[in-house]
């Protein structure tokens, strides 16, 4: 009795989580929104135009913040229960996992990295006979294909070692870089062994970095000869079986390598179509139900992670209705005080959290499990009866066979192999690795009048083609939940400086854009799907990054445009005056408040802030501006990839880590010209001069010229690098455009006070 209790217990439970601080600071901050709003409409007839400005941009905030706050009110987390998950299914009947290693540049995205990622991989707590391991090289690379062959036989010993030895940390280069983890293991062999270990590791190492520094990494003979006549965007498929597991489960999984083919002139759709063709081999190859996808510098923390997932996935709950379980991104080389502000610590713990208490978490295109029927386009419930024999199923209704080729394409292996997932058949997961039909499904071609990008798979037209998929599945009614065991699932790399850093949130924010404005817009999927209203608003709250760039813009330059007319934008009356102020004190000792229990500093919680204004102000307008090109049919958007590099143990003590570098990029010029403006609005006022224009109006006062301070205080990097040198000074190019740019804003200043 007692052990048919615990096999009906559920294998997972939300754990709701109570911010009150949080919930009532963020309150009172929306009253002062709303009472600051109320004052702008009471006292409309005495404002000028830099009141009419605020009240417009006090709105998009105030509307901004209820979105937030609808995100953060009611945060879960999930807990998993191991015990319960082993009672019920057995190590035989434990459900087999495809896993998906994504890389585009081998000098952008180092092979060493992705060969650590791989082996973390091999090395899980999980029947390896079950597990196959997919690497797909957009790059199409002799040296990382090389790397991964060297790293197979590496795993070879690598892998019985962590698992006799229980390694928590499975990537070799983060634990050997800890002395201490050599010495918390009493056992008289295991000292021997680790340097053993370690010993191997190094030549590996040596031998990638031996191979990179070469124009051709090996003798293009044999299994490497199909590189021979290789471009990295024009070459056929290319798909071995670096290491094939016979069916047992004491030694590694499958080990497959792919680099889909790619002609000059047809498109490939970026990380989204490498993941659609990993999705339609793999589902020829192995046909795994649930799928894990990494991007190729995550690697994993937590060797126990599939059985976490699993509990989520195989609940009796969540079989019915969660489409995938999304595992938190943190990061193992921060620079100190978090310089650039991409940790991402505070955030995920108000805003992810809350999004998981909600319809469920986003999809963030790394560190996901993924459900393979749904992929495939299946909406709940997910109930399949039995099928006839040449049907699919999809939707909730029965496909012909001609239907279902229409929609998956012309393979009739991957077409019956899909039509099984659909219908709940697992049972044939090990088949022969065909590469011939592998190939096919990974040509160019293959997807031309198919639903592949469209309904079924990773969904295309946007650069984060992650937000834009997982959008998809809520839409349909699915839900998703936050994976976050103890200790953390998986771990990364970060951009190590501010280029990267900048990069990455223009293609955020440009490719976010491109879904709120486009038919997957949340609001659609509200009216005419099942998007639940409040998990519309926190899509709306993270596809609007772009546009908050232009009230912020124009906000920033209100305190200067006042000094040079001399005018005001802010309530002058003694009692209306408290409002600003109070609402500036009220937000940022919150903010600072959720950052302090995150476990940050002071100095971290000013960085965050701090980069929160530049990459809005920089980043996301250009990706704004993208958009815009890209609407008009002048550009498209690009897809760039971030720079991974794995970070020296002493990088710390590096005197100019987290210092700003700069280029000719057109990323900081908006920047640099907000700091020439509030310079000149500034020097004018504390000189004593006369306002450069004369407007007639109230005269500015100490607010506005604390909000210029306050800006250029933001900008303080920016205000190094007019004086900087080298890559470590903003380039004199940028420099000049800026400044014609701010005299252009002045005198477009009085153009506005003429008329």
């Amino acid at each position: 009795m007692v052990m048919e209790n615990k096999t009906s217990l559920p294998l997972y439970e939300k754990i709701w989580v109570k911010h009150t601080f949080s919930r009532v600071m963020d309150s009172f901050t929306l009253l002062l929104l709303f009472l600051l709003l109320a004052y702008r409409v009471s006292s409309y007839n005495n404002h000028n135009f830099s009141c009419f400005v605020a009240f417009l941009c006090e709105s998009w905030f105030t509307i901004t913040w209820i979105t937030t706050m609808s995100t953060k009110w009611t945060p879960a987390h999930t807990k998993t229960f191991l015990d319960r998950l082993l009672l019920r299914v057995s190590d035989s009947e434990l459900p087999a996992l495809d896993m998906f290693v994504t890389t585009a540049d081998p000098v952008l995205e180092p092979p060493i990295i992705t060969v650590n990622t791989v082996l973390s991989l091999l090395a899980l707590d999980y029947p390896a006979n079950k597990l196959a391991c997919y690497v797909s090289d957009d790059g199409c690379s002799t040296l990382t294909f090389y790397a991964l062959v060297e790293a197979a036989k590496f795993a070879e010993i690598w892998v019985p070692f962590c698992k006799k030895y229980n390694v928590q940390c499975r990537a070799p280069f983060r634990y050997f870089c800890d002395e201490a983890m050599a010495n918390n293991n009493d056992l008289p062999q295991f000292k021997h062994d680790w340097l053993k270990m370690k010993e191997e590791y190094e030549q590996l190492s040596s031998k990638i970095e031996n191979a990179a520094q070469k124009s051709i990494p090996c003798q293009l003979m044999g299994e490497f000869a199909v590189f021979s006549q290789t471009q990295a965007r024009n070459h056929p498929t290319i798909i071995r079986v670096i290491r094939e597991n016979k069916g047992i489960s004491d030694v590694m999984p499958h080990i497959i390598y792919i680099s889909r083919e790619k002609r000059p002139k047809q498109p490939h759709h970026h990380k989204a179509g490498a993941m659609n063709v990993l999705t339609r081999v793999s589902g020829l190859m192995t046909n795994a139900p649930f799928m894990l996808n990494l991007d190729c510098d995550m690697y994993v923390n937590n060797s126990k992670i599939v059985l976490h997932a699993l509990c989520i996935l195989l609940d009796s709950k969540g079989e019915k209705e969660v489409a995938f379980a999304q595992c938190p991104q943190r990061f193992y080389d921060a620079v100190k005080d978090d310089a650039y502000g991409n940790q991402l610590v505070a955030l995920p713990m108000y805003i992810g959290s809350g999004f998981a208490g909600l319809q469920g978490i986003i999809y963030a295109g790394t560190n996901c499990f993924h459900r393979r029927k749904v992929m495939y386009g299946l909406s709940p419930p997910n109930e399949i009866q039995n099928a006839k024999k040449g049907q699919g199923f999809t939707n909730g209704t029965f496909l012909s066979e001609k239907e279902t080729m229409q929609k998956f394409g012309t393979s009739k292996g991957f077409v019956e192999s899909a039509t099984h997932i659909l219908e709940g058949i697992t049972s044939d997961l090990h088949k022969s690795l065909d590469l011939e039909a592998a190939s096919k499904v990974a040509s160019c071609d293959y997807e031309y009048n198919t639903a592949w990008g469209k309904q079924v798979g990773w969904l295309y037209g946007s650069t984060s083609e992650d937000v834009l998929t997982g959008l998809k599945f809520h839409t349909k009614g699915w839900r998703s939940e936050l994976c976050s065991p103890d200790p953390i699932a998986f771990m990364g790399c970060s951009p190590q400086d501010n280029l990267g850093q900048m990069a990455q949130h223009k293609r955020w924010s440009t490719g976010l854009l491109d879904i709120f404005l486009s038919k997957h817009c949340p609001i659609f999927g509200t009216l005419f799907g099942k998007l639940q209203f409040r998990e519309c608003l926190s899509y709306i709250w993270i596809t609007n990054w772009a546009l908050r760039s232009i009230p912020e813009i124009c906000y920033a330059l209100l305190p200067a445009y006042c000094i040079i007319t001399n005018s005001s934008f802010l309530p002058n009356k003694e009692l209306s005056m408290w409002i600003p102020t109070t609402l500036f004190v009220i937000y940022n000792v919150s903010n600072l408040i959720e950052h302090v229990k995150s476990g940050l500093s002071i100095r971290t919680w000013w960085n965050n802030q701090r980069m929160g204004r530049i990459t809005t102000m920089n980043s996301c307008f250009l990706g704004f501006l993208t958009i815009i090109l890209k609407n008009l049919r002048i550009s498209d958007t690009n897809f760039e990839i971030t720079k991974k590099e794995q970070v020296p143990s002493n990088e710390s003590t590096n005197e100019n880590a987290g210092r700003f570098i700069f280029n000719e990029s057109l990323i900081f010029l908006p920047g640099t010209t907000i700091l020439l403006v509030q310079l000149i609005a500034i020097f004018t006022s504390w000189l004593g001069w006369k306002p450069l224009i004369k407007s007639g109006a109230d005269g500015y006062g100490a607010g506005e010229v604390f909000c210029s301070a306050y800006v250029v205080l933001c900008y303080l990097p920016f205000l190094k690098g007019l004086f900087g040198k080298g890559k470590y000074g903003i380039p004199l190019s940028t420099i000049c455009k800026s400044m014609v740019l701010a005299l252009l804003f002045v005198h477009l200043c009085g153009t506005t006070i003429a008329n």
